[in-house]
C-alpha cells in the first residue's frame, strides 16, 4: 500500500519526456530528473547547459526517458514547439521517436487550445505545429506510418483532433495536393475542427450513455461555434474555416449544420469529413466500441453519396488494404 501511494505521488508530480527532445547546447527553463533505483533524482538543474557530453553519458547508460516536474509542463511544451523543426529534421533521431514527440506535442497543444480557444497565441502555435506536421508527412510514407503506430485509439477531443489533422494532410498528399498553402490551410482547419466543443459542458462531452435529443442539439452547434471563436484570428486563413463549419455535412444532405450536398462542400471539408468519420469510428469511446479499419471503411462506402467517392477511394489506398473489391 505504501509503495503504491508513493508511485501515485510520483506519477502526479512528474512527467516523462523523450531524451531526443532535449537539444544539445541549450539552457533549459526546467529541471531534468532521471530514475535511479525506482526513484527520481535531480540530474540537471535548469540553469545548466545540456551538452553533447551530457547526452552521450545518458545514451551509454541506456537512458531514453527523462522526467520533469508536472508544474513545468508548459515550459517544456513551449521549448519543444520552438525546437520541433530541428527535432524532425535530425537524422540521428529514429522515425518512431520523431513521430512520438510530434504527436505528444500536438496533443498537448490542442489541450491548451480547448482550455483557452480565444487566446491568440494558442492559435499562432497551432499554425506552427501544423506547418511542422506538413513538413514531416511530406518526408514520405514511412513518416505517416510512424505517426499511425502511435495514434491514440481511445477517443479524447484533443487526440481526435491530432488524428484528424494527420489523416487529412496525408490524404491530401495522396490525392496529389503538394502545395504548402493548401496543406497548411487544410491542416489548420483539421486540427481546430472541434474547437467549438470548448463551449459544451464536460458533462455532455464525457457522457457515458447516449445523448438526449436536447443534448445532441447542443452538440450540433459546435461547428458554428468553432467558426465564431476563430473568425478574425490573423493566424487562421478564411479557407481553414470551411472544414470547421462543414466537417459534419454529408453529401446526401443528412449532415449538419446546413444539410449541404457534396458540391456545396469545400474540398477541405470533403477531406476532413472522411478523416473525422473514420477516426470517430476506429477509436474507443466510453459508450461505443472501436470498429476495425476494414469495417469502418466498409460502413463509409455503404453510405451512398455521403462522402466524395474519389477521395474515399484514395483514403482506402492510404490506409493500406489490398484493394477495394471486397468493400
Amino acid at each position: 500500500m505504501h509503495t503504491a501511494t508513493a508511485q501515485k505521488r510520483t506519477e502526479t508530480k512528474f512527467m516523462a519526456v523523450h531524451l531526443d527532445s532535449i537539444r544539445v547546447d541549450s539552457v533549459l527553463d526546467f529541471n531534468l530528473y532521471i530514475e535511479v533505483n525506482k526513484r527520481l533524482v535531480l540530474y540537471r538543474s535548469s540553469n545548466l547547459a545540456f551538452t553533447d557530453r551530457t547526452r552521450q553519458k545518458l545514451i551509454e547508460n541506456n537512458v531514453e526517458r527523462l522526467y520533469i516536474e508536472s508544474s513545468d509542463r508548459h515550459d517544456y511544451q513551449r521549448y519543444i514547439e520552438k525546437n520541433i523543426g530541428r527535432i524532425l529534421n535530425d537524422p540521428e533521431i529514429m522515425q518512431d521517436k520523431k513521430a512520438g514527440i510530434l504527436y505528444d506535442t500536438s496533443t498537448n497543444l490542442v489541450r491548451d487550445i480547448l482550455s483557452n480557444p480565444t487566446f491568440g497565441d494558442n492559435i499562432q502555435r497551432s499554425s506552427d505545429i501544423v506547418a511542422s506536421t506538413v513538413d514531416y508527412i511530406l518526408q514520405g510514407r514511412e513518416a505517416f506510418l510512424s505517426l499511425m503506430k502511435i495514434t491514440s485509439f481511445d477517443y479524447y477531443t484533443y487526440t481526435h483532433s491530432v488524428n484528424v489533422c494527420t489523416f487529412s494532410i496525408a490524404l491530401a498528399q495522396q490525392l496529389g495536393y503538394n502545395d504548402d498553402q493548401f496543406l497548411n490551410e487544410l491542416g489548420m482547419g483539421a486540427l481546430l475542427h472541434d474547437v467549438g466543443k470548448s463551449r459544451i459542458s464536460e458533462r455532455i462531452i464525457n457522457k457515458r450513455s447516449t445523448l438526449t435529443p436536447i443534448e445532441f442539439e447542443i452538440v450540433k452547434k459546435h461547428p458554428k461555434w468553432g467558426v465564431e471563436i476563430l473568425e478574425g484570428q490573423d493566424s487562421v486563413a478564411e479557407a481553414s474555416l470551411y472544414p470547421i463549419l462543414q466537417h459534419h455535412e454529408r453529401g446526401d444532405r443528412r449532415g449538419y449544420p446546413n444539410g449541404l450536398s457534396l458540391d456545396e462542400m469545400h474540398v477541405y471539408s470533403q477531406i476532413v469529413a472522411i478523416a473525422d468519420s473514420f477516426d470517430a469510428m476506429t477509436t474507443q469511446r466510453v459508450y461505443q466500441k472501436a470498429v476495425e479499419t476494414y469495417s469502418a471503411l466498409k460502413i463509409m462506402f455503404s453510405l451512398k453519396g455521403a462522402y466524395e467517392d474519389k477521395i474515399l477511394r484514395v483514403f482506402v489506398e492510404l490506409m493500406g488494404p489490398t484493394g477495394l473489391d471486397d468493400i
